[in-house]
């Protein structure tokens, strides 16, 4: 028995121990193991084929099975995977489907379940509700699966890496409501936009950005979805905002949406009279706040999203170090600190 094999049993046997460990989740005490599926009490038991991979010293298979990692904010998060991989000596993946098909999705990761292709598997899902069953099969089957970026709360995740969504969202709203000063705003209107109105991710994000402008007077339209392609979000952009009057502010949800929206907003004329906060930061997105079109934007750190999700993952396998939650923050970038921010794309 290798010293990691018996570090793992070690952290993994007392029922107390294996408890705290998943207190984040739900999910019940951790065993050795030696089926390769779930105990019949619906515990975490290590798939055999995995513990004989530690027990060989091999390097972990961690893949992160990202919605869509034709969009920008994927770079960074593969950019921290590779990071830790190289730094933990971990056998890393980024994979997931070309314009976020969550059918597409869940069939990739039934495959590496199926193929005992995966020794540690990360998600990061458009919509909680598609790989909530998937999230069970892994987990099932003695993978050790955890969200990262979005999260999925109700599912058998071992833990969550990334942002407090509906927090990030409050607090966008309520930085708008501070940009827009003194100003009478009673009866105005703010227009809220999202590349996919009906992701989870975006329902609480959007959930918290409600909440932080309530009793501000601001009448919220949207949140208007714009989707993935940047011709087509721009002119969805265009097209809410023809016509339309009283409105003072805009916000984005997430990178895309924003920057499509910055553009109109330049284009507009309209620069100075339109208070607007965004999210990520990506190098057209630092152009807009350098120009004083984007008021602010919000950073949830993909790197470190990326680097931690192979960490936690694979200091649980090699290490038997717990599963807990990773929040990766939210940083406001401005005018003031743009210099000193790290560009997502």
């Amino acid at each position: 028995m290798s010293p990691r094999t018996r570090t793992l049993l070690r952290s993994l046997a007392p029922a107390t121990a294996a408890v705290a460990a998943l207190a984040l989740t739900g999910c019940g005490a951790v065993t050795s193991a030696d089926s390769g599926s779930g105990s019949d009490d619906g515990s975490f038991k290590l798939a055999s084929y995995i513990q004989q991979r530690v027990d060989d010293d091999k390097p972990m298979r961690i893949k992160l099975s990202y919605h869509d990692p034709s969009l920008a904010f994927a770079t960074p998060i593969g950019a921290g995977m590779d990071k830790a991989g190289k730094e933990l000596g971990a056998d890393v993946q980024l994979i997931g489907p070309t314009g976020g098909d969550a059918a597409k999705q869940v069939s990739e990761i039934q495959t590496l379940i199926q193929q005992k292709a995966v020794d540690g598997l990360a998600v990061s899902s458009a919509s909680s509700d598609a790989l909530k069953p998937v999230i069970s099969q892994a987990y099932k089957a003695g993978i050790p699966i955890i969200s990262f970026n979005t999260d999925n709360p109700d599912s058998e995740q071992m833990g969550f890496v990334g942002q407090d969504l509906k927090g990030s969202g409050k607090a966008q709203a309520e930085q708008l409501r501070k940009d827009l000063g003194d100003q009478d705003v009673n009866g105005k209107s703010v227009v809220v936009f999202s590349v996919d109105t009906g992701a989870g991710w975006s329902h609480d994000r959007f959930s918290g950005f409600e909440e932080g402008l309530e009793g501000s007077g601001l009448k919220i339209v949207g949140p208007v979805n714009v989707g993935n392609e940047p011709n087509a979000a721009y002119n969805t952009v265009e097209s809410t905002m023809s016509g339309k009057t009283g409105v003072v502010a805009v916000a984005g949800l997430d990178c895309c949406s924003t920057t499509a929206a910055a553009k109109w907003v330049a284009g507009s004329g309209k620069a100075d009279a339109i208070t607007m906060g965004g999210f990520d930061l990506l190098t057209q997105t630092a152009e807009y706040i350098d120009k004083g079109v984007l008021n602010f934007t919000i950073s949830q750190n993909p790197t470190e999203q990326g680097y931690q999700a192979v960490k936690v993952l694979n200091d649980f396998l090699t290490k038997g170090t717990k599963i807990t939650g990773v929040d990766t923050g939210a940083q406001f970038i401005t005018a003031d600190n743009l210099d000193s921010a790290a560009v997502e794309d």
